[in-house]
């Protein structure tokens, strides 16, 4: 059955969140009488830290980490995801409703088909058949999935291209995949980010799932992404310019204190 519609846009975070959508348009549009001339053009709503905040947050709790200049970032972070290490990625102004669309996100290799366990039950502590989104370079959409259109908020199910042999951390048992597709536009950091993963293993690809384990919100400040992060098998925390990296926070002796620090929050 097809609907005749070629493109549709479905509102990202259509369930009970969605409501405070509905009661702010009808507030200004109706009763205030403003004219419908908004369009959404991207999902980071949510509040954003500075380089500072993030910061003194390390220095309250005196974090080992590693401040890196973007390029250096995005190089690093990229080979880390190569080398099958899972990062822990909050940058900028978090994203609107339930989906992590690059702003507050678990990042892996979809190539490895042991990601998907892996992330699955020892970092989500979800069940181990539940499957994870690909977020793609929409330039390189068409060569991994059969889709057209794009589909910035993660909402479209597509079938992928032999995903089984070239994705498989993405790709559910009939073949599908629920598809996150990324542009400069939308999130210019984490796009050069799957560029930089694209240069260095010539794929354009990578599992990107909600920063949070099973139960939990998706974090919303340095604090609730360190807490995570430490409580996980999360390898790698990359916030803002930092990077954190869990064998050396590991070998400082640091959790003891970190959790001191969560008794008094």
């Amino acid at each position: 059955m097809s609907s005749g519609f070629r493109r549709i846009f479905v509102q990202p975070a259509a369930g009970d969140a969605g409501g405070s959508v509905g009661a702010a348009f009808y507030i200004a549009n109706t009763l205030l009488h403003q004219p419908r001339a908004y369009t959404w053009t991207h999902n980071f709503l949510g509040p954003e830290y500075s380089e500072d905040e993030i910061r003194r947050t390390f220095d309250k709790i005196h974090l080992p980490v590693q401040q890196l200049e973007k390029n250096d970032l995005l190089q690093k972070t990229a080979q880390l995801i190569a080398d099958q290490r899972v990062i822990g990625w909050f940058q900028g102004r978090m994203e609107f409703g339930p989906r992590s669309l690059g702003a507050r996100s678990i990042l892996a290799d979809a190539r490895n088909p042991e990601n998907f366990k892996r992330v699955n039950l020892k970092i989500k502590f979800r069940e181990s058949f539940r499957p994870f989104a690909p977020a793609v370079i929409e330039e390189r959409m068409h060569e991994y999935f059969e889709f057209d259109g794009p589909s910035p908020h993660m909402l479209f199910v597509a079938q992928t291209k032999n995903g089984r042999t070239r994705i498989p951390a993405v790709t559910h048992v009939d073949g599908s995949a629920r598809l996150q597709t990324i542009t400069h536009e939308d999130h210019p950091l984490f796009y050069e980010l799957l560029v930089e993963f694209e240069r260095q293993t010539g794929c354009p690809v990578l599992i990107n799932t909600s920063f949070n384990v099973r139960g939990e919100p998706i974090v919303c400040t340095p604090l609730d992404a360190l807490k995570c992060f430490l409580r996980t098998d999360m390898d790698y925390l990359v916030i803002g310019n930092y990077i954190v990296e869990k064998k050396k926070v590991l070998d400082s002796g640091f959790v003891f204190q970190f959790d001191q620090q969560i008794a008094l929050d």
